[in-house]
């Protein structure tokens, strides 16, 4: 039977689902094994994905949604534009923020998979943040940079660095040249090359297997469902409108009181159809927290998939039911070169996800969620110098949690971002230990820095380390200094970001929240990460958990009394005459519940 003509039973539909979303985990688990650098083997700041040859996503296992959600699409159609003929042993490295790539430090690997009779049937694709990438600086978030030259990355739009299997060398000599770690980039380069050579086997090895008329019908069917899906939860929700917005810290190059994003959020159940609006922000600014095209598609996508029931597939199927509008050369939009986006996978990306998200949860309770924390505190900067003569460079995450109060539970504390839904990790203390020169003096948590509510947000995380034996460059971008993670349907605000540089003198001095900070032999650098925002009123939250929380070391007694109105006894149990005296219910009222949604507006 030709394509066209084959049927899928949903039985065999879940099985080569399930086959693709292997194929993308292998792929996955290639990189992880055998990378080299910490932010890849320890962090997990990396993401695989399998594409149709028609550049429409159809698998993503384990990937950040910032990655993944929307770009490979458009990464996938450069390589096509520029490289009519795809033959089988083709690979191309990706990324560039004007051809669909997230920013500059993503270095991606596609791979057209062909099958035996030469024809272009998927296309799978590897995505591995870089310890360095050749910046100007030593740091591949660049917040300062004012445009793409002064960023200073190799940028590679879809450019073929292997033929018939064989590696161009003059690329791979290029990049050695440029970045500071040659040989940890080289291996991180052929661990990302590795992973997708095993996605591009396990699809051939697929295709031979089950036939490629069958995959092509599935895929078809695969992405109707999803659509399906989508269509069921959207016709489910209460038809809306509304406008939040969200403030980044001021950086250099950005306006005095910082930048406020905007986002529309129309549901329309009639039409099944999700509309975000990010046409209302300001242009492209002189420095490197705008937005690239495939980071300005995805961010709202992440608030919009974090807002609706978790089991909706992400793919090219449910994405027909979101419309997202961007303008040229707006800071969400698409840049036009040479605009810098060193910084395009976070910072402001995070300030689209978060009102998104809340904008959902006005429509009605039991959807949306509050603002995840502010990224990127010095506890996730890149941390370089050189030690015995030889240098380093990466990426550390040495505590950092901010995850968002939901209308079903607290704040995930290893969220990091909103954009990364948790999948990059923290680093084990012991092993960056091990790797680098830097020794870490405290990661903590922080009481009372959550934002209150019903379901309260994470709290904020404290950590201090140190070079050892040498000069340390922390570089950084720290927003939520001045902005700190909002609440939604009446939760609090998360407590605010900061970073010190403590002197030989034990003493603590400030140090700017976008900078480059030099950390001598005697002296350490101490980060506080934002807490994540509350998720309704605090006086509707469980007593039985506030009193959890105190008993944690999470919640002071004092604030479980001032703001959760919880009064607790001597022993720590919940005194509930004095608690409904706090919060004048006179013992009738009961903790508000999350109410699912039943199709009309709370």
């Amino acid at each position: 039977m030709t394509g066209n003509q084959t049927s899928i039973d949903g039985s065999r539909l879940a099985i080569l689902t399930a086959r693709f979303e292997g194929i993308a985990r292998k792929m996955a688990n290639t990189l992880h094994r055998t990378g080299r650098s910490g932010i890849l083997t320890i962090a997990r700041d990396f993401s695989c994905v399998v594409l149709t040859a028609d550049h429409q996503l159809l698998a993503t296992a384990e990937s950040l949604p910032i990655h993944v959600l929307r770009g490979p699409d458009i990464m996938a159609r450069t390589m096509a534009d520029n490289h009519p003929v795809l033959k089988r042993g083709d690979a191309y490295l990706h990324n560039s923020p004007y051809h669909g790539c997230t920013h500059p430090a993503d270095h991606s690997i596609l791979v057209p998979v062909i099958d035996d009779a030469g024809v272009h049937r998927f296309t799978v694709l590897a995505k591995a943040h870089q310890a360095d990438c050749g910046n100007a600086l030593p740091t591949t978030y660049m917040g300062a940079a004012k445009d793409v030259y002064a960023e200073g990355a190799l940028i590679f739009p879809a450019v073929k660095v292997q033929d018939n299997y064989e590696h161009n060398m003059d690329m791979v000599r290029m990049c050695r040249m440029r970045i500071r770690v040659p040989d940890q980039w080289w291996g991180d380069y052929l661990a990302t090359l590795g992973a997708a050579r095993v996605g591009e086997r396990e699809v051939l090895n697929l295709g031979r297997e089950i036939g490629w008329d069958v995959l092509e019908a599935y895929t078809r069917q695969w992405f109707d469902y999803s659509e399906k899906r989508m269509i069921e939860v959207v016709r489910a929700m209460p038809k809306g409108k509304v406008t939040r917005t969200s403030t980044h810290d001021p950086f250099p190059g950005t306006p005095a009181d910082g930048i406020t994003i905007t986002a529309t959020v129309e549901v329309k159940p009639d039409e099944a159809m999700i509309e975000v609006d990010m046409t209302d922000n300001p242009d492209c600014m002189p420095n490197g927290l705008n937005l690239s095209e495939a980071t300005a598609l995805s961010a709202p996508m992440v608030g919009i998939f974090n807002s609706i029931d978790h089991t909706v597939p992400k793919n090219a199927g449910s994405f027909r039911r979101i419309a997202i509008k961007l303008r040229d050369n707006s800071i969400v939009g698409r840049p036009s070169h040479p605009t810098s986006c060193s910084v395009a996978t976070t910072n402001v990306a995070d300030r689209v996800a978060n009102p998104v998200q809340c904008a959902i949860a006005e429509l009605a309770d039991g959807l949306g969620q509050a603002e995840t924390g502010a990224l990127i505190p010095p506890s996730c900067g890149v941390v370089s110098g050189v030690h015995d003569g030889r240098p380093f460079v990466n990426e550390v995450y040495l505590g950092c949690t901010g995850g968002a109060g939901t209308p079903f539970t607290d704040g995930w504390l290893t969220i990091l971002h909103v954009g990364n839904a948790g999948m990059c990790y923290q680093d084990s203390i012991e092993i960056d230990e091990l790797r680098h020169p830097i020794f870490v003096h405290a990661r903590r948590l922080m009481p009372d820095t959550e934002g209150a509510g019903r379901f309260r947000g994470a709290l904020g995380a404290y950590s201090e380390f140190a070079p050892v034996d040498c000069e340390m460059t922390v570089a950084y971008v720290s927003d939520g200094n001045l902005n700190p993670a909002s609440g939604t349907r009446g939760g609090l605000k998360g407590k605010p970001s900061a970073q010190f540089k403590r002197l030989a003198d034990g003493s603590l001095e400030p140090v700017p929240a976008c900078a480059e900070v030099l950390i001598g032999s005697a002296e350490t650098m101490v980060s506080i990460s934002c807490g994540g925002g509350g998720y309704g009123h605090p006086h509707e939250r469980e007593p039985q958990r506030v009193a959890d929380d105190v008993r944690e070391g999470w919640v002071s007694r004092a604030r479980a009394e001032t703001v959760y109105g919880v009064k607790l006894d001597a022993a720590g149990h919940v005194d509930r005459p004095a608690t409904a005296k706090l919060r004048g219910t006179g013992g009738k009222r009961e903790p508000e519940r999350a109410r699912v949604l039943s199709g009309s507006p709370a």
